[in-house]
């Protein structure tokens, strides 16, 4: 339970207000200001009721001795109507609020659970905060790079705000994560969460998705349906690829943010909501505004604070904490005992990641899928990280001196012709014009380096 100290020299005065809030929280009461200090370091309150005038040291100076000291509890003043001016100079000094003697009962209630329950929240980020640096995550956000500690920090600013945030990145950069976080960390957290796709819900269906019909407002609305605006009151609605929107919706939903109302389908009544909005694009809204395929004034309405989730290629110090997480998470769920191989590790390390961290968890579960044993292998791995990882072992063994220029240009070249085979899918006439070279020395290269159009390759030939 909270503990609140009450310090006024009129016991009738502590009395009432102990009465008052015992069922809201603990109450210590001071008769003076040295009697206050000493139970502040015996028992550190969640929040102060002060009385400025008192024998001895008043008020004001308890507020400033809880500054020099670094004391950052919420102070109620409770003063005399006469003292009006004295609590104004006690606000200034660092208390919160303040109540004219004699108070009215129910809204000195109100305030302290309102206090309360802020100093509660504050908190739950403060000891989120510390989870953060302690384990290396936020809300499933995985990550301890520079750039990912500053997405970090950027999620717990803006969450406890109303603030509109535009979380942008490419596909697969956690960024309907970082939304989930941006709820979770929010005084909101309690209420729904509900997310949208944009991109993925046809035009002409999108309105009906996101604000709801009511029955008979076209052939098929056989009942009333509620959208997603009405299901989100209360929390957080993502708009998940916003920038997918048609010119006519991006009207209509600028309406509802400006008004934060809404009119279902076939009906013309107006429904509250309370929503908070948060967006999420993969691509440059801002180009797409210069270009006119944007609302200049929807953009400036939601992207109130931005956030940008970097790709995986921006901080290859988090690929192996990440590959490892996945790892274990897949193992236990398939009931096996496994590990990454060190030359894995490192051609992932090396290796671009277009599909960023979503396509190095399926990398991770096809390496399980496929190893034989308990150790996943490069060649466990999807082809085009394996591809990536012989050619950055191929850099390696000639820096290391253990082969030479030609075999290392020769084997180079040997990846290249086999990976423009795949990609024709064993078509000579396509891998040849993808490589820029005539069919006929395609030819005479498959010959040297003993590569089958068809993948039954024979073993390269030492230089």
């Amino acid at each position: 339970m909270p503990r609140v100290l009450v310090v006024d020299d009129e016991p009738g005065v502590q009395e009432s207000l102990r009465m008052l809030l015992k069922q809201d929280c603990e109450v210590v009461t001071a008769g003076d200001v040295d009697t206050a200090l000493a139970a502040i370091e015996a028992q550190l309150p969640q929040l102060i009721l002060l009385d400025l005038l008192m024998p001895g040291r008043n008020g004001i100076e308890l507020l400033e001795e809880l500054a020099d000291r670094d004391l950052q509890i919420p102070v109620i003043v409770l003063t005399a109507t006469k003292t009006v001016a004295t609590a104004v100079e006690a606000m200034k000094n660092g208390a919160v609020d303040f109540i004219t003697k004699p108070f009215e009962l129910d809204a000195l209630r109100m305030k302290v659970r309102q206090l309360l329950a802020h100093s509660a929240l504050e908190e739950e980020v403060a000891r989120l905060r510390e989870e953060v640096r302690e384990r290396q995550q936020l809300c499933g956000l995985v990550g301890n790079s520079p750039v990912m500690k500053e997405v970090f920090r950027g999620i717990e600013r803006v969450a406890p705000s109303m603030a509109s945030v535009v979380i942008s990145g490419e596909s697969g950069t956690g960024k309907e994560l970082a939304a989930r976080a941006i709820h979770e960390l929010s005084p909101r957290h309690e209420g729904p969460y509900v997310a949208v796709n944009c991109g993925a819900i046809p035009h002409n269906l999108i309105e009906d998705e996101l604000f709801g019909h009511e029955r008979g407002a076209f052939t098929d609305a056989i009942d009333q349906r509620i959208g997603r605006f009405e299901t989100a009151s209360g929390g957080t609605l993502l708009l998940d690829e916003i920038g997918e929107l048609a010119a006519a919706v991006q009207v209509k939903l600028l309406r509802v943010l400006q008004e934060r109302r809404i009119e279902r389908l076939g009906s013309s009544a107006p429904i509250d909501v309370d929503v908070r909005i948060l967006a999420a694009t993969n691509r440059n809204l801002a180009a797409d505004v210069e270009s006119g395929r944007f609302r200049a004034d929807l953009y400036y309405r939601v992207n109130v604070v931005p956030i940008r989730m970097p790709a995986l290629r921006e901080r290859r110090e988090d690929i192996r904490l990440l590959a490892n997480r996945y790892l274990a998470r897949a193992a236990q769920a398939a009931g096996r005992r496994a590990q990454l191989a060190p030359s894995t590790l490192a051609a992932m390390e090396t290796y671009s990641w277009p599909g960023n961290v979503r396509e190095l968890e399926n990398a991770i579960e096809h390496g399980l899928a496929l190893c034989k044993h308990d150790s996943i292998e490069v060649t466990d791995l999807p082809e085009d990280i394996v591809r990536s990882g012989l050619t950055e072992s191929l850099r390696n063994d000639w820096r290391a001196g253990r082969v030479g220029f030609e075999e290392t240009v020769g084997r180079f070249e040997r990846e290249l012709l086999r990976e423009a085979l795949d990609r024709a899918e064993g078509n000579q006439t396509r891998a040849a014009s993808d490589l820029g070279i005539t069919r006929r020395v395609l030819k005479l290269k498959l010959d040297r380096f003993g590569l089958d159009p068809g993948g039954k390759d024979e073993a390269l030939p030492r230089a």
